[in-house]
This record gives structure tokens, C-alpha cells and sequence, in this order.
């Protein structure tokens, strides 16, 4: 069951579900999902050293990528055809027994912004800030802003709670992280 606004409100009211900064509800409460804004923290890839990535290489994401940050109110271009990987301005932390579960906002999709390429669900229990796989599919360069509203989020009750939550896997690899880390798939077992 998806949790509806009301009870977006009673969760964060009761600390079930942890948004920090504190959502504004006028602007990022919908009806069933809480809007997310971006931060300032870019990680782009380096495509014109590197002629290929190798996922099987430890630290090789780290290599061919580098981090930018942009000042609190500065902007982003993101140019057509680029990927980089954002990270929103809010630190969400999800109880054992509800799943978080991004989407892209339709008014940026309409502008060919998408928000993430695979990984919209986040496990109970997840704690840290989103991270956001943005791709310009379009054909025109897009402005990002800091503060901007650029994904909402919506939760999902479980059957049960997770025996085993996100932040207490041995092998979690983006654990209350607060950036946009690099790809770790070389840990994969």
C-alpha cells in the first residue's frame, strides 16, 4: 500500500520516516509522494580520457569520474546525451517496514530530463541522502538549479518489516552516504 499524503505527514510527524531539511509541504507534498529538491554535488564522467569502463575494476568508476560542486545557488548545464549522477538536497531515512521508490517529476520529463536510469527503490531501512542517475535525453542543454524540486518520492508499506534492513546488510554498498559515490558493482559477490 503507498502511503498517501496524510500519512506522508503523520510519518514524518512521528520520526517513521526522517527528512532532513524538513519538507515544505505547500511546495513538496503531493498527493502520495514527497518532492525531493537537488543538491549541489555533481559526479561527471570523464569520457575523453578513458575509451571504455570496466565495471570489474576496483576503483575504476572513481577514476574516470570527478566531483563538482556548485555554489548554493548556482546552476548546472546538463548538454543532450549527458549522464552524471546528483545528490538531492534531503537526507531521507526509511523504517524497516516501508520502501522509498524515486520518480522523475513529468514537468522535467517533458523537457527529456530523466531522473534515474535503474534505481528507483530504496530498500527498508535506507538511511543517507538519493542519489539521482540524471541522463538528458533531449536535444537542447537543460539548466539545473540547487533547490530545485527534481524527483518525488513515494513509500510503500511491506508485508512485514525487513529482517534485514538496508543499513544493517554487511555488504550495503551506499550506506549513509552523502554524495554521489561512484559505481562499487567491483564489490558485487
Amino acid at each position: 500500500m503507498v502511503l498517501s499524503d496524510q500519512d506522508i505527514k503523520k510519518a514524518l510527524a512521528s520520526k517513521r520516516i526522517v527528512i532532513k531539511p524538513t519538507p515544505d509541504f505547500d511546495h513538496q507534498l503531493g498527493s502520495c509522494s514527497i518532492d525531493l529538491r537537488l543538491g549541489n554535488t555533481f559526479r561527471v564522467f570523464d569520457y575523453s580520457r578513458h575509451p571504455y569502463i570496466d565495471p570489474s575494476k576496483k576503483d575504476y568508476s572513481n577514476e574516470i569520474t570527478k566531483v563538482i560542486k556548485i555554489p548554493k545557488d548556482g546552476s548546472f548545464i546538463m548538454q543532450p546525451g549527458d549522464f552524471v549522477l546528483a545528490v538531492t538536497l534531503e537526507h531521507v531515512k526509511i523504517p524497516a517496514d516501508l520502501m522509498g521508490r524515486l520518480e522523475g517529476r513529468s514537468s522535467l520529463g517533458r523537457l527529456g530530463l530523466v531522473v534515474h536510469s535503474t534505481a528507483s527503490i530504496f530498500d527498508p531501512g535506507w538511511d543517507g541522502k538519493p542519489v539521482l542517475e540524471l541522463g538528458n535525453l533531449g536535444r537542447m542543454a537543460i539548466k539545473l538549479t540547487t533547490g530545485m524540486r527534481i524527483c518525488a518520492m513515494t513509500f510503500e508499506e511491506l508485508s512485514s518489516p525487513a529482517t534485514i534492513p538496508y543499513t544493517s546488510k554487511k555488504f550495503a554498498k551506499y550506506k549513509f552516504q552523502q554524495a554521489p559515490e561512484e559505481s562499487r558493482i567491483h564489490e558485487d559477490k
